[in-house]
């Protein structure tokens, strides 16, 4: 720390400057930004996901490579700008907002292309957003062929490789290395003349520990406790220093937030539909199993096995392992949008544990990988054979689970009006759909919409949503004969053409079949009656038979309300499509609201109670645990590939399988275990799969170094960059595996390494090589050093780290003497003044993340996030000048000081040292804060100037 202002005006001019020169920061960086046409690897991930297939789909057909109307070519930027003979540029380079290019697509202009029909209001506003962004697009023209073959690049990519166990180096400097880790980074550096850096202090090493394992910092007591083990004990005081760390309860808050921003993690849904519930209300079971699975050390293998099919793996009456689904459920869900919520299950899967962009191929074979759209709609069809209960599930141990742990009287009676407004609507739907069973087998026989999005509906109006639960059933009838549709699949097989003539030969053949009783003759008389003309006409006969025994059974449960079955087995099997447990039928209140099956009204007013319910329910406290869980719809579903990501545009079919880019012959096997959820976990985990094992241990380096040993965490493809370290890589995956995916194993190796013990310091301490000339102040040895590895590659320093804002948030409440430690628990509104607990248990939402999480670049939880940029921007100076967080931390911690009974001011500032830096102040600093509190400086300030200090900001 430098000087203190002598009075309050200094303390303002102080302030300023800090502003000053972080908004000049802040200026060169844009400045230099824009002096660069590169777009970020996040623009471009934007470009090529949703920009680019719609000029594929939409203009490059007509101004492309083959063929340029007016003159106008469409498959690179430049094409925009340059215009053609009769459109002049689409894109302003002066002002991107003044483009022309949205007046064209929304008719707004004379000329309106595409000339068939307007686009949709969503792709104008992603081609909006791409303006805004500033058109950027990735420096190649819009290839249609490869200018190179993938699959044999593809082969000799170091990812795919199979993971080696590379010899370690030999090294005798027994100083500089102390573990395999060092031999292989001493390698590298000895091929470029570097040394690696002396080894850094001890409060050092365990404040950098500490904030690595658990996210907070050593009091100073621990720091002067481990300085004293260090003397006596210098070969084991480090690692013993782990242990404690690893063994803390904290270990698992601290490494449960890097997986939640992998697996991006919120508790509220983000913008979702008319009356759907908005909340996440038990996404906090999810975060406390993360917590748990870190502390418990659970193999990453199991720990990915139960995120994507705990439900399949379940054993026994214990099912509180569900709650490791929220992997895939607690997305965000885009207004109900399938099939963007089944591609964003897809990307935290592919990105987040393989390393892979697999959903680039949702529109078009992936541009740069080998994964062709065959492999997206493969994954796809997997998300799209499961189902989510329309209410969480209750998670218990054994035995029945209870509804409510507070008094049931309470309860009782606050769910009484919602029972009652069920009670009365739901019946009368049922009725409603039983009775118009015409019309939705006819609607049947159409077939699925392909891009259904459930709409509030008008009284009578049919619910397409129910549609698609007739087709289910009657799909699911399909294997073997069913008695009462084995009649409709045979005559379905048959040919428009001549259909009446083929459906009396089919009739007559079931009529004369060996078992009369193989097919339900209530339904063969009523087929056999009429000319069937087509299937419309089958499902007309169908319909009309189920509405009578739906009306006769209404006539016998009035007659005898105690009866439960037909007498007549004819009419029973009748009467189960209709009321059976397997029914299209059987539904439940939550589900039909899911649907809107109710009319608009009455559907609008059962949602707002459960809305009401819900939240009264979460407010008590008194809510069971329940989990968000996906489980396997009970017929799997046949994907079919989209013709360019259009789910109007049905294509080829094809299997749900592993990716062909993985298999040694391209021809991976197809899932055969329900949604096959189960069987791509195991084929994710397998030890045969190169990527899942170096993605985790290079993420994990990653959080320990700053930078990964490949730059690109959630890329592992052949655009990556190769790993800075490719054989130490293999070494900590080959180990990791062997040593059961242990994750705390991996930190024990990677930190009891002299690698990790180095010094940030660029310049080393006077005495430990010799001086062999200088240039300036510094030696060329260390000039040499710079200039050869500026970016610190090689890893011949630690790199210095600034605090996540959970981090410093988290610690100047513990310095302040307020953080609350408790493990677990519901989330808190994260801007509560009340709220002291760790950062991790705020409330996320999606919609309306608090603007201090931006500006401390928290990640967004709308998608899956490889790593946390750093960004150096005046808000941040503002915030930890002027927020009334800071300035209450900063009261705490003045107050703790002003009361403590010592007999000198310069106790007070010794002792407010040890609480905010954990070490004593130097004689200097002792001297300039006597001088401030002399001159009637106020404690407060002072408190907060230590914690905004570089020194309490940054970890060395």
């Amino acid at each position: 720390m430098q000087s203190f202002p002598h009075r309050k005006v200094g303390l303002g001019v102080w302030r300023l400057s800090c502003i000053i020169l972080l908004f000049l920061s802040s200026v060169c960086d844009e400045l230099h930004a824009a002096e660069s046409d590169a777009p970020t690897s996040g623009q471009i991930e934007f470009f090529e996901k949703q920009v680019r297939p719609i000029f594929i789909e939409h203009c490059v057909g007509c101004h492309g490579i083959r063929k340029q109307e007016s003159g106008l070519r469409l498959d690179s930027r430049e094409g925009f700008l340059r215009g053609g003979e009769t459109f002049g540029a689409l894109i302003s380079s002066q002002d991107l907002s003044k483009s022309p290019l949205l007046d064209v697509l929304s008719y707004q202009s004379e000329i309106q292309m595409p000339p068939d029909k307007m686009l949709s209001e969503d792709t104008i506003a992603v081609l909006a957003k791409w303006l805004n962004l500033g058109a950027p697009w990735p420096t190649e023209i819009m290839p249609t062929e490869p200018t190179f073959d993938i699959r044999e690049a593809w082969a000799e990519h170091w990812a795919t490789q199979p993971i080696r166990t590379p010899v370690v180096p030999q090294d005798d400097d027994l100083n500089l290395v102390r573990s395999p880790v060092d031999a292989f980074v001493r390698r590298r550096m000895k091929a470029d003349g570097l040394y690696p850096s002396e080894v850094a202090d001890p409060r050092t090493l365990i404040r950098r520990a500490s904030y690595d394992l658990i996210g907070l910092p050593p009091t100073y007591t621990e720091v002067q406790e481990f300085e004293q083990e260090l003397k006596l004990n210098p070969q084991s005081a480090f690692r013993n220093l782990i242990e404690r760390l690893l063994d803390s309860p904290h270990y698992g808050e601290r490494w449960a937030r890097h997986w939640l921003d992998v697996a991006r993690y919120a508790d509220t849904k983000g913008y979702v539909r008319l009356q759907e519930q908005p909340n996440y209300y038990y996404a906090y079971i999810y975060r406390d199993y993360v917590v748990r699975a870190f502390n418990e050390d659970l193999p990453f293998d199991q720990f990915v096995l139960e995120q994507l099919a705990a439900d399949k793996i379940q054993v026994g009456p214990d099912n509180r392992r569900l709650a490791a689904l929220g992997f895939l459920t607690l997305g965000r869900r885009f207004t109900s949008n399938k099939h963007d919520i089944i591609d964003d299950r897809i990307d935290v899967v592919s990105r987040g544990l393989l390393g892979l962009t697999v959903t680039c191929a949702r529109c078009h074979d992936h541009k740069y990988d080998p994964i062709p759209t065959e492999d997206y709609y493969s994954f796809y069809g997997v998300f799209a054979s499961t189902r989510e209960p329309s209410e969480p599930i209750l998670l218990h141990s054994g035995g029945d689970a209870p509804v409510y742990h507070g008094e049931m009287s309470e309860y009782l009676e606050k769910r009484k009006p919602l029972d009652e407004l069920i009670s009365k609507e739901h019946p009368k739907l049922l009725d409603m759909l039983r009775a118009d069973s015409v019309r939705y087998l006819q609607a049947a026989v159409g077939g699925r919409k392909p891009f259904l999005v459930p709409l509030p509906a008008a009284q009578g109006e049919l619910r397409q949503t129910f549609v698609e639960r007739w087709i289910e059933y009657i799909e699911g009838t399909s294997g073997g004969h069913h008695r009462v549709f084995g009649p409709w699949h045979a005559l379905a097989n048959l040919e428009t053409e001549n259909f009446t003539v083929d459906a009396r030969r089919v009739l007559d053949q079931l009529f004369a079949e060996e078992d009369p009783g193989q097919s339900n003759r209530r339904i063969l008389n009523a087929l056999s009656a009429q000319d069937l003309a087509s299937m419309e006409a089958v499902a007309v006969v169908y319909g009309k038979t189920f509405c009578r025994i739906h009306d006769l059974w209404k006539v016998k449960i009035t007659e005898t309300p105690t009866r439960t079955v037909f007498r007549d087995p004819g009419d029973e099997e009748l009467r189960q499509v209709l009321y059976g447990v397997d029914s299209p039928f059987q539904m439940t209140p939550r589900d039909a609201i899911d649907d809107y099956l109710y009319d608009f009204d009455i559907n609008k007013e059962i949602a707002q109670a459960y809305l009401d319910f819900d939240a009264w329910l979460i407010s008590t406290e008194h809510a069971p645990q329940r989990a968000h869980v996906l489980l396997d719809a009970s017929r799997p579903t046949e994907p079919r590939i989209f013709v360019r990501g259009n789910p109007e545009r049905p294509g080829a079919l094809v299997r749900r399988h592993f990716l062909s880019a993985l298999d040694e012959h391209q021809a991976p096997a197809s899932f055969l275990n329900g949604s096959g959820r189960l069987e791509l976990a195991q084929a994710i985990i397998s030890p045969d799969n190169p990527l899942t094992a170096r993605v985790i241990v290079n993420r994990v380096w990653l959080h320990h170094f700053g930078v990964g040993l490949v730059a690109t965490p959630s890329n592992f493809g052949l655009r990556a960059e190769p790993p800075s370290h490719p054989e130490l890589l293999d070494y900590l995956a080959r180990e990791f595996i062997d040593s059961g995916w242990s994750i705390k194993r991996l930190h024990r190796t990677i930190m009891n390494s002299a690698t990790y013990q180095q010094s940030s310091r660029i310049k080393r301490s006077a005495g430990r090589h010799e001086k062999v000339g200088a240039v300036g102040d510094a030696p060329i040895e260390e000039v040499n050093r710079v200039a050869k590895d500026p970016a610190n590659r090689w890893l011949w320093r630690m790199n210095r780290r600034r605090l996540d804002f959970e981090s410093l948030r988290d610690s100047m409440l513990l310095v302040a003497g307020r953080l609350d430690l408790s493990v677990g628990g519901r989330s808190i509104d994260f801007e509560d003044p009340k709220n002291v607990r760790r950062t991790l248990y705020g409330t996320i939402k999606r919609s309306s993340m608090p603007e201090i999480f931006e500006v401390f670049d928290f990640p967004s939880p709308d998608t899956h996030n490889a790593a946390r940029s750093q960004t150096t921007v005046p808000q941040q100076a503002l915030y930890l000048m002027n927020n009334p967080f800071v300035l209450e931390q900063a009261d705490h911690l003045a107050a703790v000081v002003r009361d403590q009974e010592m007999v000198s001011t310069e106790s007070r500032v010794k002792h407010l040292y040890k609480l905010v830096l954990a070490r004593e102040p130097r004689e200097k600093e002792i001297e300039r804060t006597m001088r401030y509190v002399a001159n009637k400086g106020s404690w407060s300030q002072l408190a907060q100037m230590l914690m905004v200090s570089n020194e309490f900001l940054f970890v060395d």
